[in-house]
């Protein structure tokens, strides 16, 4: 049974044709689905007992469950329990332009990073449409506040699961729903260059990031394998492509880890791979975790760092730590779960 969370307005208007009931009944639905928030279908007094029971035999309704909340500091990091008794985390973030929710895309992840709890853990599988919109929706009811950006940056490679991600996006898009902004949500991605193109074509005028992290393909094959598959010419030559057709600018990540990227040279060869493309760079100190070897960047370090992109015109910012009180790390809180 599918859940009617992973329902777009249209999907649910073509099941209302279908079952001989009024299309526009796809938007009142949404409308008690994400504007009001009811808990049960038969809250929705506009709906005919027909209609109710119809989709109560059709569809579920099952929510997932907050299993975990720390806060900190203008954060909150949630712990999930999926219908499967799999786990996913979130991260709401409080910002002078309102919150912003970094959500989940996979239980897992495959991609492997050297640096990264999640890739330590590998892919279970991939999240449904369902279960990120419900991301969303079980922390606005927790937190009593509207969230207004998503970062499609948790555990996982968004774009190993670009359906179900896309189909996120137009459900949480639509303005009878959740009403979030396409300029208000961003896919992060480390680099999956046949995606890159396809994006090109989506038409939502989404934010794209890329996990950079190193400036050369032998660094990056060290930290990052999916640069194995994609050279970084390729990954940058899609990107360019991207820029010319979107007219949109690109966020790079750089993760800054002690003596592995953080050297003068790599931002000197970082300054010339990005010169002249419509972007900046985030520059992320580390969150270190108990299983994985790597340390964060001296501050020192990160300012000298920062200091090269900058004095060679190249738009660049230290990211705000929100993390140092949590498990702030990609996919901790899952492995402390999971783990002990």
């Amino acid at each position: 049974m599918e859940n009617i969370y992973g329902k777009t307005v249209e999907e649910l208007e073509e099941y209302l044709k279908a079952n001989h009931f009024p299309k526009f009944y796809g938007k009142e639905i949404f409308m008690w689905l994400y504007q009001k928030q009811i808990s049960s279908i038969d809250d929705a007094s506009n709906l005919s007992l027909e209609l109710r029971k119809k989709l109560k035999e059709d569809f579920s309704f099952e929510r997932i469950q907050i299993l975990e909340c720390q806060k900190g500091e203008d954060v909150s990091k949630y712990l999930f329990r999926l219908s499967d008794k799999e786990h996913i985390e979130a991260v709401l973030m409080k910002h002078d332009y309102g919150l912003s929710l970094c959500i989940s895309s996979q239980v897992g992840c495959n991609m492997g990073c050297k640096f990264c709890e999640s890739g330590r853990r590998k892919k279970v599988r991939n999240l449904e449409a369902y279960e990120m919109v419900l991301q969303v929706l079980e922390i606005e009811k927790e937190c009593g506040s509207r969230i207004s950006h998503v970062v499609i940056m948790g555990i996982g490679e968004p774009f190993d699961n670009y359906e179900n991600v896309t189909q996120f996006i137009r459900i949480i898009n639509h303005d009878k729903g959740l009403c979030i902004g396409a300029r208000h949500i961003t896919i992060s991605t480390c680099g999956i260059v046949p995606k890159i193109y396809e994006l090109m074509n989506f038409p939502y005028q989404v934010n794209l990031a890329v996990s950079l992290h190193a400036p050369n393909d032998a660094l990056r094959k060290e930290i990052m394998p999916i640069a194995k598959v994609y050279a970084l010419s390729n990954v940058i030559t899609a990107l360019k492509e991207y820029v010319k057709k979107t007219n949109r600018r690109l966020t790079f990540e750089y993760i800054l880890l002690d003596d592995v990227n953080d050297h003068p040279k790599e931002a000197l060869e970082l300054v010339e791979l990005l010169k002249g493309m419509n972007a900046y760079v985030n520059l992320i100190p580390y969150n270190e975790t108990t299983h994985l070897q790597y340390k964060r960047s001296k501050p020192l370090t990160i300012a000298k760092f920062c200091d090269i992109l900058k004095k060679n015109g190249i738009c660049v910012t230290i990211r705000r730590e929100f993390g140092k009180t949590i498990s702030a790390a990609c996919g901790q809180l899952r492995s402390e779960k999971e783990e002990l």
